[in-house]
């Protein structure tokens, strides 16, 4: 997710994150015929309905659950919940139900969630009155503001470990966009402690912070590979607010750009057992027309320790957004965030998955 800079820029956690849903709904509908779709998903179905809005959801390592993040009818900002799948359960509250929080992630135990939040906020209650007092002049309006992700300062990084809440960042300034290494022991993450946004990677303790990039722009919503020696990421550093996707080493080198159009590429995800990464994406290179987020997978090789992207494939070609895609831990299904349904709010959906034939 991101700070309180212009749209683009901001599709943050995530991040960097969700709301494009709500102000680049395509209108236009590329085809009534559903082919290239049903290609890859199968038994598509709404997983969310009792929310204002949700998404950004992640599965369990046994993929029996899911985590995610929501805004629930009596609130204005996103919380963070659980949720069973089979069946499909009543969602379970993780957060402390105050302030805004995002960038939830199962540890690899099963037990414990990671997730950023503002909750300690010292001016928590004055940030609320403001969010409602302006959701009240929509409302009488009927004028949504334009889309910012809130780069909330106050913003840090906590572990839920079985009903405690453990403190991981304690930095001025915002800490999110986090996920858990493989194995459990580090975390890497966003922060803007130098000045602007770039991934560092932490010990699961929050110790032994390290930067791992420091290019001007925004770098944020990373992922390590399954086998822990990547991260993927998404940046603006080649041209304000249009995002791209990179992957980079975990030591920090070997960075490499596996997206470069007129566009925004944002919210990566690793399949977990086939060399694929998807994303969401829109093309932006003619002013005139209002891009539509699809999502897109691509191959990849790595070579003599060298990272090379390869094959693009279209996904989803729905005339609503469909954003945030990731896999369960099998890679047999995909779970994203979308507004296709009736009500038109963001909610998560799931479907079975069949990768390209090769």
């Amino acid at each position: 997710m991101n700070r309180n800079n212009t749209f683009l820029r901001t599709v943050g956690c995530t991040g960097m994150i969700l709301t494009v849903l709500w102000v680049l709904s395509a209108e236009q509908c590329l085809s009534d015929d559903r082919s290239l779709e049903s290609r890859h998903l199968n038994n598509i179905q709404q997983i969310t309905d009792q929310f204002t809005k949700a998404g950004e959801g992640y599965f369990s390592p046994d993929g029996k659950q899911i985590v995610f993040q929501a805004v629930p009818m009596e609130y204005p900002f996103y919380q963070i919940y659980t949720q069973t799948l089979e069946p499909l359960g009543k969602p379970q509250l993780v957060s402390t139900g105050r302030g805004r929080t995002t960038c939830s992630y199962f540890h690899p135990d099963g037990r414990t969630i990671l997730f950023a939040s503002s909750h300690l906020d010292p001016q928590l209650d004055a940030t609320e009155s403001e969010e409602r007092r302006q959701l009240d002049e929509e409302k009488k309006s009927g004028k949504r503001r334009r889309y910012s992700w809130a780069f909330d300062p106050e913003m840090d990084i906590f572990e839920s470990r079985e009903g405690d809440l453990i403190p991981l960042t304690h930095s001025a300034g915002y800490d999110a966009e986090c996920a858990y290494s493989p194995d459990g022991k580090k975390i890497v993450f966003c922060s803007d402690r130098d000045g602007d946004p770039d991934l560092y990677i932490m010990d699961r303790d929050g110790l032994n912070v390290r930067q791992l990039t420091n290019a001007p722009g925004y770098d944020g919503g990373p992922f390590f590979s399954p086998d822990g020696r990547w991260i993927v990421y998404r940046t603006d550093r080649k041209k304000p607010h249009h995002l791209q996707i990179h992957v980079i080493r975990a030591d920090g080198k070997e960075d490499v750009a596996l997206t470069d159009n007129i566009g925004v590429n944002w919210a990566p995800y690793w399949h977990p057992t086939e060399p694929y990464i998807i994303w969401c994406g829109a093309d932006h290179s003619d002013p005139k027309a209002r891009p539509n987020y699809d999502l897109w997978l691509m191959k990849f090789a790595v070579k003599d320790g060298k990272f090379s992207g390869g094959t693009q494939t279209r996904i989803t070609d729905h005339p609503s957004a469909d954003v945030l895609p990731v896999f369960s831990p099998d890679g047999k299904r995909l779970m994203w965030t979308s507004n296709r349904g009736k009500g038109k709010s963001s909610q998560l959906w799931m479907a079975d998955f069949m990768l390209p034939a090769d």
